[in-house]
């Protein structure tokens, strides 16, 4: 399913973005980011006694051994972060109604994203998969990147179909090309064949990675609208289906829980903080939910 015609020109879209969703941001966030990016690469500054609040991540093991009480390492934040956005294209993305398909929220959360990190100074990258590597986008700062990102996703072709998605590619793509540490956003509705998790957890190791999972309701559970045509949207495989039958539509939901266990599960694996983001759910409202938990996640 296409993205709408309306909006189609990078200037616009960052035009409206800006106005709906990043002016909301600021004042809900008040300009701290850090609930969003906390924990992103820094370099070590010193070790002080653990605190009642302090983010056990950053506890020093080693040293706690040897004074017999906790000690966590301290930081000093980098001046400037470089992020990337490895962006899952593959035709499952391209799933929805009308102009709520998972491309187009990819679309504005990248928009979204890039804008806010490139505004004080930072730098974008990303890295285009769908079958395979299709494009990487260098990072660089400035206005003129986010709208080179968001002009390369409106370009990029929708495959037709695809035997199927292995998003190691994806992930292994990015450990070979980011070398210095960097924020990571993986932007994927997770629709793939298993094994992405070992390079996920690679990833984590050296970065700081945030997932972002692409969803919409009609793939959790079915309307019952009686005989529909169902197609499978990495391999085009087209079904007859009968949703008045009940028991059916309690498989389908079943196996969507499946689904959603096992993402849940892979992500818990590799360590991630993940997002998930609905093609009918309101931008800023995921994004300072997700903001709240990393803030309590950190406290905790």
């Amino acid at each position: 399913m296409s993205i709408p015609k309306s909006a189609q020109t990078p200037e616009r879209i960052l035009q409206r973005l800006d106005w709906k969703v990043i002016r909301r941001l600021d004042g809900l966030l008040q300009g701290d980011y850090r609930s969003l990016f906390y924990g992103y690469g820094v370099d070590f500054a010193d070790l002080r006694e653990y605190q009642p609040g302090d983010d056990i991540r950053y506890i020093d093991w080693n040293v706690t051994a040897r004074m017999d009480a906790p000690y966590v390492r301290q930081y000093m934040e980098d001046r400037e972060i470089t992020a990337w956005f490895l962006l899952d294209l593959s035709p499952s993305v391209d799933f929805g109604v009308a102009d709520h398909v998972k491309r187009s929220i990819l679309i504005d959360f990248v928009t979204v994203i890039a804008r806010l990190l490139t505004r004080h100074g930072n730098r974008v990258g990303a890295i285009f998969y769908a079958s395979q590597i299709e494009r990487m986008v260098p990072a660089r700062g400035g206005r003129i990147q986010v709208l080179r990102l968001i002009n390369d996703l409106l370009n990029q072709p929708q495959l037709p179909r695809s035997p199927f998605t292995d998003l190691s590619v994806m992930l292994e793509a990015g450990l070979n090309t980011i070398k210095q540490r960097s924020l990571v956003f993986v932007i994927s509705d997770f629709i793939s064949v298993p094994g992405w998790d070992r390079p996920m957890s690679l990833l984590n190791r050296r970065h700081e990675v945030l997932a972002i999972r692409l969803w919409d309701p009609r793939e959790r559970e079915l309307p019952d609208v009686g005989l529909v045509v169902m197609e499978d949207a990495e391999t085009g495989e087209q079904v007859y289906v009968d949703t008045h039958d009940r028991r059916f539509r309690a498989r389908f939901e079943e196996a969507a829980r499946r689904r959603e266990a096992q993402m849940i599960e892979a992500l818990n694996c590799a360590g991630v903080d993940a997002l998930s983001l609905s093609t009918e759910e309101d931008l800023v409202r995921a994004i300072v939910r997700f903001a709240t938990l990393r803030q309590q996640r950190r406290k905790g």
